[in-house]
């Protein structure tokens, strides 16, 4: 009967499903997420995270606590609306978009000899030339190595004599390839910014990060662990809270790559 096939159809795909679950539990996973508190690094023109205990399973009968923390803090997710008027917040996003084959592009090296560095379009040219071309629809994440230096906030921030930061970014170019060319959804990386600092400075902003949110997409900051990840066959799924109109917020981004 008609009913039987669709019972049947249902049910193979329900196995599909569940066999797909289990091969992804058998891959490695990797957390890209730094636990939040008080000392992180963070954004200057923000404060830190503030936390009290409400209630106490001893005096209360269970435990609660209060956090005050701003939305772009930590590990965190920068939805269009952070920068644009008008776009989408966090609740808007297609919540398809927060699992995503991912590419990991690693300059740590060049990085670790100029701080300054931008990665550029021929960065993924090359980059291209040994692993095939960027997917569409894909996530790719600039790993620098910079988180690294998350437990020394001075070695962090990198700020010389004169007050300049000197800490890695994208090229607008590299961005604009990356949309235009290769239609990726979200991009990912280690800092506190998008913009290299010393980008951000000589242009008067950031105007990466300004360009990526312009095109209704979103990125998110502060990741870890991006050197430890191999630079295609993997997947990112990205834990996002569901806060009305909500610019960014901190998140739980996950890495599961190849055993």
């Amino acid at each position: 009967s008609v009913g039987m096939r669709y019972w049947k159809a249902g049910l193979l795909l329900m196995n599909e499903i569940v066999n797909s679950v289990h091969f992804l539990k058998q891959q490695k996973w990797v957390d890209l997420s730094h636990s939040i508190y008080g000392g992180i690094p963070y954004f200057q023109s923000f404060q830190p995270m503030q936390e009290k205990t409400l209630v106490t399973v001893k005096n209360d009968g269970f435990f609660a606590k209060e956090y005050q923390l701003v939305t772009q803090y930590g590990t965190h997710i920068d939805a269009p609306v952070h920068f644009v008027e008008d776009r989408a917040a966090v609740d808007q996003l297609p919540i398809k978009d927060f699992l995503l084959p991912l590419i990991v592009i690693n300059k740590e090296k060049e990085v670790a000899e100029n701080p300054d560095y931008s990665l550029t379009v021929e960065d993924i040219l090359i980059f291209e030339e040994e692993h095939g071309n960027i997917p569409a629809e894909s996530f790719v994440a600039f790993a620098s190595g910079w988180s690294k230096r998350w437990e020394d906030l001075e070695a962090f921030y990198n700020v010389d004599q004169d007050g300049q930061a000197h800490t890695p970014g994208w090229s607008l170019d590299a961005l604009k390839f990356l949309h235009e060319e290769r239609q990726v959804t979200a991009i990912g990386h280690e800092t506190l910014d998008t913009d290299s600092a010393v980008n951000c400075t000589r242009n008067g902003g950031l105007i990466g990060e300004l360009y990526w949110l312009q095109q209704d997409k979103f990125q998110v900051e502060v990741l870890n662990r991006l050197t430890e990840l191999p630079p295609v066959g993997g997947a990112i799924s990205i834990g996002v809270p569901k806060v009305k109109d909500a610019p960014g917020f901190n998140v739980r981004a996950i890495a599961i790559i190849p055993a």
